[in-house]
């Protein structure tokens, strides 16, 4: 296939994780100073914090349980199913409330699972009532990141014989920083989060080089099967969101060895974004030095506070969650209890939610805008009002 990395011009070129040589993030930027949300839960600076959402107000609701869950999602306007991907390699379809026997898609014999390797996500594309077309993103038995297009043969089981793979990154090296995420966007276009090819520390600088795709967002034309590299300077985003709503984008980055930290970018603001790593980790200098359309965090988590590995959300749309909704939930793999704020460009402010769910690996959106929140142990939950 085609690589394209047009962020000021175009050349053509043919991934969770905790702290120290298995992972990090950061940024720097010209330009009014962004004020970050602190250890605390409040802003710093100048910034005042929002309101406090009624947490009591929210629950987990159980809906099942995986074999080590990565992601969950919904084909778009099917409200009768979920699917749950887990990282050995299988999708499975939870229908009508109950889990279906029968795997949606079954890669394990394609997927190396382990540490930070596996089954990561999938995505449906927005007209996947009339295609059904799906993306899945996973790491191969070669060690590489492999990014393909299946097509569904009934609503409950995909065709197996229909794979196209868009990409397929190497990524034998090391085997950490794979990335994972899959999200279409407002704009139709399907879109993926690429760790720096792993190692600690960035050891190939590949974050900051426009002429590589790691530690990158990528935009795919899907039909043309090309794909571009959108936003640079990522460590390992292995869990961004687009709003439902506004169309504004949210990154969660893992960092390195001290800051876990979350990035935010209005609506078509996202091109040519430049968020920081290796020459910062979270508002931290790590290698130091300049970056042009730097964006700096606007929540920075520290592992003194017992964070590793921060694990992004959504910003809630789910209407009978009125305590939180237009406000971000997000996690981390290592600290349980589950967190919200309010976002806005160069800010943010948020609190504690009386939620904890233990290794967090993600969260998850389905047809109506629901969210869940996924844990590697197994359960996967809803958040649901009391």
């Amino acid at each position: 296939m085609r690589f394209v990395v047009p962020l000021t011009a175009c050349i053509i070129v043919a991934a969770s994780g905790c702290g120290g040589d298995n992972d990090a993030s950061g940024r720097a930027e010209t330009g009014p100073a962004q004020v970050p949300l602190s250890d605390n839960g409040s802003t710093t600076g100048s910034g005042s914090p929002a309101a406090r959402p009624s947490v009591a107000t929210v629950r987990l609701r159980r809906i099942g349980t995986f074999d080590s869950p990565t992601y969950l999602t919904a084909p778009p306007g099917d409200r009768r199913r979920l699917f749950l991907v887990e990282q050995p390699g299988a999708i499975r379809v939870v229908r009508d409330g109950r889990k279906l026997a029968t795997p949606f898609l079954d890669l394990r014999s394609n997927v190396q699972a382990g540490g930070e390797r596996g089954l990561l996500s999938m995505a449906f594309a927005p007209d996947y009532a009339k295609t059904g077309l799906f993306y899945v993103y996973y790491t191969g038995q070669d060690g590489d990141i492999h990014i393909q297009e299946f097509q569904r043969a009934t609503a409950d089981r995909a065709k197996a014989s229909s794979r196209r793979e868009l990409i397929r990154l190497d990524h034998s090296t090391y085997s950490n920083h794979n990335g994972g995420q899959l999200q279409f966007g407002p704009d139709g276009h399907l879109y993926a989060g690429t760790g720096d090819g792993g190692g600690g520390g960035d050891p190939s600088r590949y974050a900051q080089n426009p002429a590589r795709p790691y530690g990158k967002i990528l935009r795919f034309d899907a039909a043309r099967r090309d794909a571009a590299i959108w936003a640079l300077g990522l460590r390992n985003p292995w869990r961004f969101a687009f709003d439902r709503l506004t169309g504004d984008v949210v990154i969660a980055d893992v960092g390195q060895d001290k800051y876990e930290e979350v990035d935010f970018v209005k609506r078509g603001q996202l091109h040519g974004k430049n968020f920081g790593w290796s020459k910062y980790e979270g508002l931290h200098t790590y290698y130091g030095g300049t970056v042009n359309n730097y964006v700096k965090p606007v929540v920075e988590r520290s592992h003194s506070q017992g964070y590793c590995s921060i694990t992004g959300g959504y910003i809630v749309r789910d209407r009978s969650l009125k305590a939180l909704y237009g406000r971000y939930v997000y996690g981390d793999y290592c600290q349980p209890q589950l967190r919200w704020a309010r976002l806005r460009s160069g800010r943010a402010t948020g609190g504690v939610l009386a939620l904890r769910v233990p290794a967090l690996t993600s969260f998850g959106e389905d047809a109506r805008g629901r969210v869940y929140a996924v844990s590697q142990n197994g359960p996967v939950y809803r958040l649901a009002p009391r």
